[in-house]
């Protein structure tokens, strides 16, 4: 038994190793509502490319899914705030909360409780930083934060750009309100990598055959820019540049199989350091059945089943 009964779980893991269908089956158990951890699910329209699988849910709640329309903005800060609202909104309704996902720096963000404030644009700033090479806007970011978490921001020139203007927009703004309080029971999925790129590779067939490159055509239709969907990154990337007509099907596929595989690898290292840094995971074997390990260790810390 634990010293203190967790009042949140938290269900992470690489892409593709069934997050949410565990996610789904605990919080049935739990009387509980999931809140997604994932940077790109929070963008209506972007339902293959992102992997929402909403018709797993059926009649479970699900939140922080379908906030904005694609194209636009949606940062750390936002995420943070609004899944502690979802949290104090879960439990007031004396339901449970479960924080289901695999983007580390929002799960890190809520975890570790990061001092976040908003900062708006800055467009004297932007002018400042428009003629700079990415080299000089990389350093010029690590000056203002040297523990740099995001490493995509060091290699896209529009969240470098960002990340500088939000690191020193930080300096002039007071805190933000405080967290409420949170004691997480964090499960991870673990598959070994060969297993884990073979669930990638039919995922992602799965996903093509269901129509995600008419829903990139969609979104280009709708006037979301190429460069946008480059900054939305892995699935929408790679489809954005088979619809520019630089790959073919074929390449695509195997590109953007190999990119998220890659992907795959640099989530499975933040949660290492995740870890080194303090954070519990009960890791859990893909290859046996993840609910029966899940309930076991929940059972440990004295949770039961409700329904």
């Amino acid at each position: 038994m634990m010293s203190k009964q967790p009042d949140l779980l938290v269900i992470l893991g690489p892409t593709a190793s069934g997050k949410t269908t565990l996610g789904v089956e605990l919080a049935r158990r739990l009387d509980g509502e999931i809140l997604s951890a994932d940077s790109r699910q929070v963008f209506r329209g972007m339902d293959l490319g992102t992997g929402k699988d909403l018709e797993e849910y059926g009649e479970v709640p699900y939140h922080l899914i379908d906030l904005q329309d694609a194209g636009t903005e949606f940062s750390v800060f936002d995420f943070q705030q609004t899944c502690y609202k979802g949290i104090v909104d879960i439990r007031l309704r004396s339901r449970f909360p479960l924080l289901v996902g695999g983007t580390a720096l929002y799960l890190q963000s809520v975890l570790q409780n990061y001092c976040l404030v908003p900062v708006a644009e800055n467009p004297e700033l932007r002018a400042e930083l428009a003629p700079l090479p990415l080299e000089e806007l990389q350093q010029r970011l690590l000056r203002l934060k040297p523990a740099q978490h995001n490493s995509t921001d060091l290699k896209l020139r529009d969240r470098l750009v960002r990340a500088i203007e939000i690191a020193e927009g930080e300096r002039q703004l007071p805190p933000p309100p405080p967290a409420p309080p949170i004691h997480p029971l964090v499960l991870g999925i673990h598959f070994d990598p060969e297993t884990l790129r073979q669930r990638i590779r039919l995922r992602l067939q799965q996903r093509i055959d269901a129509g995600m490159i008419d829903e990139a055509r969609r979104l280009k239709s709708q006037g979301v820019s190429g460069a946008r969907l480059d900054y939305y990154g892995l699935e929408y990337r790679f489809l954005n540049r088979y619809l520019e007509g630089e790959l073919s099907l074929e390449e695509m596929t195997t590109q953007l199989s190999h990119s998220i595989a890659r992907f795959a690898k640099q989530q499975r290292s933040w949660f290492r350091r995740m870890e080194r840094e303090g954070i519990r995971i009960h890791w859990l074997d893909g290859d046996n059945p993840l609910v029966d390990q899940a309930w076991a260790v929940l059972q440990r810390a004295g949770f039961k089943n409700k329904r």
